[in-house]
């Protein structure tokens, strides 16, 4: 069945509002409700049109409309048919994202290591304050359901449940709806015990499913738990005959081998307010034991709110220190200008 776009908001006002309330809903209020601008006369023809159609129905004279079954079920449709599109549209944009991300901190590192003639390494982003966008539950087979979490920079988090409890589609419905207006717009840090026990108790039984959406959410804005290390240019420490000595120069190749130590170090680094932009540690002030007897300077870069990585550069002590932040400096400004959001270029 398909309606123009008048009928459709104002059947979808309709179902909003009685979800809201529970009480039927008369052309006053749906005047005020939709951004239509219609008179309360327009209106009422436009509801009588959707009783014709079997999509509301006046439960007694003089009472405004309430949805009917068929009207759910093509609210319900519709809803699902947009989100689904969204959703895979955010998955192809996400893969062509992440290819191009990959090869442009691949790139970064082997310019910087160019650039300066030091070993170089980058962090893969992390999404701690990225904020949720909109949350999906949709019936499988049996009693599974999908939940899909987006959140900011279309990081998508798909999760197969198993559920405890049956939930018809229009207890789905309103699920969808009651954690979507509840958690859209949050950081994992903002979603706090209040705002917990508030879903809960409206979820009608359903506890065991918003517990384990609460958890996919996490996951989605938390991002992979593996981080993801880039390097290049780790002969150039034999360019330097302090650091070249056998057993310091394989102790430095070894931790930009198995890069826990270096993830450690840059996470660190992007874990702590204090040493947020760019900064310099010198031998034992570095974290690293294999690299006590090098200079590592960092730097933060952001592709948007709360999508952060670091860079590291490691050199001798007697590195250009000047040349470095320079260069770091001038890096972080074309990466400015190439993830700067659209709003944000005036």
């Amino acid at each position: 069945m398909q309606l123009d776009e008048r009928k459709q908001k104002i059947l979808d006002a309709i179902i909003r509002n009685y979800q809201e309330t529970g009480e039927p809903v008369g052309s006053r209020t749906i005047s005020k409700y939709t951004d239509l601008k219609l008179s309360s006369a327009t209106i009422r023809n436009e509801m009588s049109d959707l009783e014709e159609m079997g999509l509301i129905v006046q439960p007694h004279t003089s009472a405004g409309r309430i949805p009917t079954d068929t009207g759910y079920r093509l609210y319900v449709d519709r809803l699902m048919n947009a989100q689904r599109q969204e959703v895979t549209e955010a998955k192809e944009f996400l893969v062509q994202r992440v290819d191009r991300l990959e090869q442009m901190l691949k790139q970064m590192a082997k310019l910087l290591a160019v650039n300066t003639n030091y070993a170089t390494m980058i962090s893969g982003p992390r999404y701690g304050g990225a904020k949720l966008k909109f949350i999906q539950l949709s019936r499988m087979e049996g009693s599974k359901l999908l939940a899909v979490v987006v959140a900011e920079s279309n990081v998508i988090k798909n999760t197969v449940m198993d559920v405890e409890t049956e939930i018809t589609d229009e207890g789905l419905l309103s699920l969808n709806l009651l954690l979507n207006n509840n958690l859209c717009g949050l950081t994992l840090d903002e979603i706090n015990l209040g705002i917990i026990s508030r879903i809960k108790e409206q979820s009608e039984g359903h506890d065991d499913i918003v517990e384990k959406v609460l958890g996919a959410v996490a996951d989605a804005i938390r991002g992979d738990d593996e981080t993801h290390i880039y390097t290049s240019g780790t002969t150039n420490i034999f360019k330097y005959p302090e650091l070249a000595g056998g057993e310091k120069a394989s102790q430095i190749l070894a931790a930009f081998e198995e890069k826990k130590q270096l993830t450690n170090l840059l996470t660190d680094h992007l874990d702590s307010e204090e040493n947020q932009g760019i900064q310099v540690y010198i031998g034992e002030e570095t974290s690293v034991q294999s690299m006590k007897d090098c200079s590592v300077v960092t730097a933060t870069y952001e592709l948007s709110d709360g999508v952060k990585g670091s860079i590291g550069i490691v050199g001798p002590k007697r590195m250009d220190y000047e040349k470095v932040v320079s260069t770091l400096q001038t890096l972080m400004a074309q990466m400015d200008l190439i993830y700067r959001k659209p709003d944000e270029e005036n």
